[in-house]
This record gives structure tokens, C-alpha cells and sequence, in this order.
């Protein structure tokens, strides 16, 4: 299964873009809310009803788990416990750990980018400790993607496929949305 937490101040595009593309791929995603409201509210007021709360979470052995960026919602999904439990599940059992905009800093703070390539929204780059700094939109590096943020939500989420379900139906996928 694939996580995407959402926390209060989310960046809307960078969650729903790539939720819709992994949806329309046919992957199971399921939405968190960090902090159990029923509805989380985006960094724009734009709310949006997620399929569980935080304290629901318990899967071992998430596929991906994936973090929007957007503020304050990075900085609490970082203070989160789940979201930090969800990371840990995911890293043990060789799943992918996705962020894109500010919320690369969370898999910073953490210790998921030692020695990994990754890319952020620019002003955040000192929060991406352990982590070599690419000049790319979206970065790949082994099971860690990283985005620069919501002008790139497209391309983020076209890799989340990719890695999930292959180049092959990432690249049907994308002429089917136009993207090309």
C-alpha cells in the first residue's frame, strides 16, 4: 500500500497531482491526515477529507510513503510520530520514500538522505542534511524521490509511477494526460 500523508498547511497541488496520477496507474493509495482531523485544510484553504487519520496507521510494510510540501504543512509532518513511523516501516522493507517542495526536509532531518541525491524548494536546501544537491526537477536516488515543488507535482508524481509500476506505464500515462 502507499501512504500519502496530508497535515494542515499542505501544498494541494503537490498532493493531489500525484495522487490522481498514481490512482489513474491503478495503484492503492490511501490519504493520512496527520494530527486525526476528519478534514485537512492546504496552504490555499482548499480542504480535503483524507481516507483515514494518523492514529489508524499500521502497516509494516508500506510500498511508499509520500510527503507534500507546502507550510506549515512539511515542518508537522516532520513533528509528526506516525509520519516518522511510516518513514522508518518503509526504509525497512525497502519501500520508497517520496517528498517534494519543503518536505524533503522531513527524510533530511531524519537521516534518509545521507550520501543521496536530492533536490528541494530553494531556500531549504541546508534542511537536506546528509544529501549531495542536484540542480534537477525531480531526482531518483536508489528508493529516495525528491521534487522541487509545485511546478514540477506532474513530474513527480509521472516518477512515483515509474518507480511503482515501471517506465512503460509511467510513459502511457503521461502521453494519456497530455504531458508531452
Amino acid at each position: 500500500m502507499v501512504y500519502l500523508f496530508l497535515a494542515n498547511g499542505f501544498e494541494e497541488v503537490e498532493a493531489l497531482c500525484p495522487l490522481d496520477l498514481l490512482r489513474r496507474a491503478g495503484v492503492e493509495v490511501s490519504t493520512v491526515s496527520v494530527g486525526g482531523g476528519e478534514l485537512v485544510t492546504g496552504s490555499h484553504g482548499i480542504r480535503v477529507q483524507p481516507d483515514m487519520p494518523d492514529a489508524m496507521f499500521r502497516d509494516a510494510r508500506p510500498e511508499m510513503v509520500i510527503l507534500p510540501g507546502g507550510m506549515p504543512g512539511a515542518s508537522n509532518l516532520d513533528a509528526s510520530p506516525t509520519v516518522e513511523q511510516a518513514l522508518r516501516a518503509a526504509d525497512r522493507s525497502g519501500g520508497f520514500l517520496a517528498a517534494i517542495c519543503a518536505a524533503p526536509m522531513v527524510l533530511g532531518h531524519k537521516g534518509y538522505l545521507n550520501g543521496k541525491r536530492a533536490v528541494c524548494f530553494p531556500g531549504f536546501e541546508q534542511e537536506l542534511t546528509g544529501a549531495t544537491l542536484a540542480a534537477d526537477r525531480v531526482v531518483r536516488d536508489g528508493r529516495i524521490i525528491t521534487a522541487a515543488g509545485m511546478g514540477v507535482a506532474l513530474e513527480f508524481g509521472l516518477e512515483l509511477v515509474a518507480a511503482l509500476k515501471g517506465e512503460q506505464t509511467a510513459a502511457g500515462l503521461r502521453s494519456a494526460v497530455l504531458a508531452d
